[in-house]
């Protein structure tokens, strides 16, 4: 026996939450299963403590779902995009360049909130949507496709009759891996760590993105903490420094991790603990397949570098959803599914490698490259127009 539903939603990380609020809060009947309860506390064992900044024409589809009302009051704006070159012969600030988002209008250029509240907060929004099911614990796992449905088996035997599939169960997507659509994967040896710090310098609602080489030292501003200024850090590198670095005595963490922040925001204490994952970039070589959409890491992944990674799968979300409320009857035909991958895909290339020659760029360890690194960064901010091209590429707006 099998069930029916409008939508049903194989993977529930934050992109595949988020478009279950987005459905549900637009009328359709959504299945949304994950194989890993999400954990909704930071203390608690397997949190995720990485953050998402979301940019500001990420907002809009966070509204139409019902979510941006719960998550603005937890969130810490991102006023300024700060690069620092660090690339000297000595470790310490040799170009500093603000890109200001009162350049171009009165926004933010958005605002950053941790991953585990994130969650907290979506399951609350789902609870209150009586179109929404939510099935922790279980996983896609069987795929199989025809002309007028989609047909999934989760790993509990149920069966479910799907309008309109979407696969936004990760980089290794069992919904992508089931339609036979390839990928195109690109390596680094690089991995990120993540962690939070309280420092004495407030950051001023300001992303401070450090690089020398191996990869950027970046802070991400978070709201104050018990009256003390925060912010969460990803510190990309080799992988096999990430490793050491993970494996070293608390005081000599603090010590390489005060040397890599050029001290920029003072004394720092790390307030949480140390997650690492490898770096990739990928591109799944279709976003769509007979009633099957890709969203989120299923159809691209790439470097923690500009808040592009959830923005972009936002982006995803917020044309797969016009598109099904414009053919309402039925969400899930060729000609939807058609438009949704030559709406997304180029902008999805396009963003990919251009945050791969960046990666490449902030990877740069002979000191004559890092210095044509610095001396790049300082040529194009000084032209104002250039200055605010990039800024209006990075945030997604014309």
């Amino acid at each position: 026996m099998r069930e029916t539903t409008d939508i049903l939603i194989s993977g529930g990380g934050v992109a595949g939450l988020a478009a279950a609020c987005a459905f549900g809060a637009a009328g359709f009947r959504v299945i949304c299963v994950e194989p890993n309860p999400p954990v909704t506390k930071g203390e608690a064992e397997g949190s995720d403590l990485r953050t998402t900044a979301f940019l500001h024409p990420s907002i809009p589809v966070l509204d139409r779902a019902g979510l941006w009302a719960r998550l603005a009051p937890h969130a810490a704006a991102l006023q300024v995009m700060r690069i620092v070159d660090a690339g000297g012969v000595v470790p310490e600030p040799r170009v500093i360049k603000d890109f200001d988002a009162a350049d171009l209008s009165d926004k933010p250029f958005g605002w950053n909130l941790p991953n585990w509240l994130l969650r907290r907060e979506m399951l609350a929004r789902m609870a209150e949507l009586e179109t929404v099911t939510f099935l922790p614990g279980l996983a896609t796992a069987a795929v199989t496709t025809r002309e007028s449905e989609a047909l999934v088996t989760l790993s509990d035997g149920r069966r479910f009759a799907a309008r309109l599939l979407i696969g936004a169960d990760g980089r290794g997507s069992t919904v992508r891996q089931a339609l036979g659509i390839g990928v195109r994967t690109l390596r680094y040896g690089q991995k990120a760590l993540a962690f939070a710090v309280r420092h004495t310098i407030p950051h001023g609602n300001i992303s401070t993105e450090i690089h020398r080489s191996g990869g950027p030292f970046t802070f991400v501003p978070l709201p104050d903490q018990h009256g003390q200024p925060c912010s969460a850090v990803v510190w990309m590198d080799h992988a096999a420094e990430i490793d050491r670095r993970m494996a070293l005595p608390p005081e000599a963490f603090r010590e390489e991790m005060m040397t890599r922040s050029c001290g920029l925001l003072g004394e720092l204490t790390q307030i949480s603990r140390l997650t690492a994952w490898p770096i990739i970039a990928q591109i799944a070589a279709q976003m769509s397949g007979e009633r099957t959409a890709l969203m989120a890491e299923a159809a691209h992944v790439m470097p923690p570098i500009g808040a592009q990674g959830l923005n972009m799968s936002l982006a995803d979300l917020t044309v797969l959803l016009d598109l099904a409320e414009s053919h309402r009857a039925d969400p899930g035909t060729a000609a939807v599914l058609d438009a949704y991958h030559r709406a997304r895909h180029l902008d999805v290339q396009t963003r990919v490698m251009g945050i791969d020659l960046l990666n490449r760029a902030s990877q740069i360890g002979a000191q004559p490259l890092r210095d044509l690194r610095a001396a790049t960064l300082d040529a194009m901010y000084s032209i104002a127009p250039v200055r605010k091209t990039l800024m209006r590429a990075g945030i997604g707006v014309r």
